[in-house]
């Protein structure tokens, strides 16, 4: 027996004891006829705190952060996930308590009741359902399938192997709604992180823990101006990004938000920043730096390439299907929660109040599952995976963020002034980040500090259209915070 046919066997093996045992879990749970939208994208608000802690894990943790973070071969990018922990206690003692009050089934209907405007969530609904099908979707598949090529070491296109994720997920969030993907993800996760310190051991023990003649600036946690992450970001954008991805954004909150109450959400939020602090860390960037000294500088291939050479034949099939368990949890969560913003923010509001939300869901995952594999080749053309799918992200986050803090924090403004500054906030980005742009990079500023500026400039602008156009004198007030206000 070969030791491809080996892999092959056990990886398989896995996947289907994972499905199986997810399958066991969901069978029979639910009533979808009662409460369409809260079965299907709140898993009917029966997640314990582990589901909730291992699906936001590995929602986020997937190939495009082994495989993106990996690929920069250097120390640096372990600062995204220790800023996380941050973005993660925002999200439990801030977000969370107001989404519950509010008993929302997604973030942006939170800014339908803050606004007093269906126009306003809409918008905000159709940008991050954007982001989810033309970045991250797109971009996991991608990622995800370049690590099995490099893994298995196979001449199977590219675009097979993407597909075949593709369709899988898309199974997953059609026929299972969020409780398959939230017990899937946490099935999957236990085994993903065990595997993963067993390569960060076995990475070190290649090189005898011994960093010697790796530079220092792959070393180093403090980044000068011309690193993916200079150190002075830490103080402009970064906390912004954390608080807009861990706190606003439908595919991680979506899981917190499916818990029986605020406490048991709380408990698995506080769960994953503890695994974002002790864990994450190391695995997103140790092998990168021990393949640095062992292969030199190769980029997006360095986490396959090590995983390849470390492990036996047998634990290689186990940690395919724990990162392809990976790719199709982060693949299909996105999927579920844009759906989800799809169905409960546009169609809903615009459409028919009253859709079959199964039927309708599954129609939406196929066009966005057809788009993702459409785009796979535009992020195979990426020199690193990961920044840009930070860089691209940004056109959304900051405009986003801005709409939130205002309807958060003041009282008085105007749906339109916000509406305004989200667009304004989206060329605003563009412009100051993209080569080409007569404006690019002023300064030389990191893109992290031009997301700041663009966070600032909404705001500023929503405040000022507020008063000027619409003759609203908007008040500072955190009542928000504290729960709806009597109708």
């Amino acid at each position: 027996m070969t030791s491809q046919t080996i892999q092959i066997g056990v990886f398989l093996f896995v996947t289907i004891l994972i499905g199986l045992l997810t399958y066991l879990h969901c069978r029979g749970k639910g009533d979808r006829k009662s409460n369409q939208n809260k079965e299907y994208f709140l898993a009917g608000g029966g997640l314990a705190w582990y589901f909730v802690a291992g699906s936001i894990t590995l929602t986020n943790l997937s190939t495009d952060q082994l495989v993106g973070m990996n690929g920069n071969q250097m120390a640096l990018l372990a600062l995204w996930e220790l800023s996380a922990v941050v973005g993660l206690i925002v999200l439990a003692k801030v977000f969370l308590p107001v989404y519950y009050r509010y008993e929302c089934t997604t973030t942006t209907e939170l800014l339908e009741m803050r606004y007093n405007n269906k126009h306003i969530r809409a918008i905000i609904s159709l940008l991050f359902f954007l982001g989810s099908a033309l970045i991250f979707c797109p971009a996991v598949i991608y990622s995800g399938s370049l690590f099995m090529k490099n893994m298995f070491n196979v001449e199977i296109p590219l675009m097979t192997i993407a597909a075949a994720f593709a369709i899988v997920g898309a199974m997953y969030a059609v026929f299972g709604g969020l409780r398959a993907v939230a017990v899937s993800d946490t099935y999957s996760g236990v085994l993903l992180l065990a595997m993963a310190i067993l390569v960060v051991f076995l990475a070190l023990n290649a090189i005898d823990y011994d960093f010697s003649g790796i530079p220092q600036e792959r070393l180093t946690l403090i980044g000068d101006n011309d690193s993916p992450i200079p150190w002075h970001t830490l103080l402009t954008g970064m906390i912004f990004i954390q608080m807009f991805y861990w706190g606003t954004n439908q595919v991680i909150t979506q899981r917190a938000m499916a818990a029986p109450n605020i406490g048991e959400a709380q408990k698995g939020v506080f769960a994953a920043a503890g695994i974002r602090l002790l864990i994450v860390p190391a695995i997103i960037v140790i092998p990168g730096i021990v393949s640095y000294k062992l292969y030199g500088d190769i980029g997006d291939a360095a986490y396959g390439t090590i995983v390849f050479d470390l492990l036996p034949d047998w634990l290689r099939g186990i940690f395919a299907a724990a990162m392809a368990a990976a790719v199709l949890t982060t693949f299909n969560s996105n999927l579920n929660s844009a759906t989800a913003l799809y169905v409960c923010d546009v169609h809903e509001s615009y459409i028919n109040d009253n859709p079959n939300v199964p039927v309708l869901s599954g129609f939406v995952t196929i066009l966005i599952t057809v788009l993702s594999l459409i785009l796979v080749q535009v992020y195979a053309q990426a020199e690193s995976i990961i920044n840009l799918i930070q860089q691209l992200y940004g056109l959304l986050s900051m405009p986003i963020l801005s709409v939130f803090i205002l309807g958060l924090v003041f009282k008085n403004v105007h749906a339109h002034a916000g509406i305004f500054s989200v667009i304004f906030g989206v060329a605003l980005y563009a412009l100051l980040s993209f080569e080409g742009s007569p404006i690019h990079a002023p300064f030389g500023l990191h893109f992290i500090h031009l997301m700041f500026i663009t966070l600032i400039s909404c705001v500023s602008l929503s405040l000022l259209l507020n008063w000027l156009v619409y003759k609203q004198v908007p008040v500072f007030t955190l009542a928000a915070l504290k729960g709806p206000e009597p109708s």
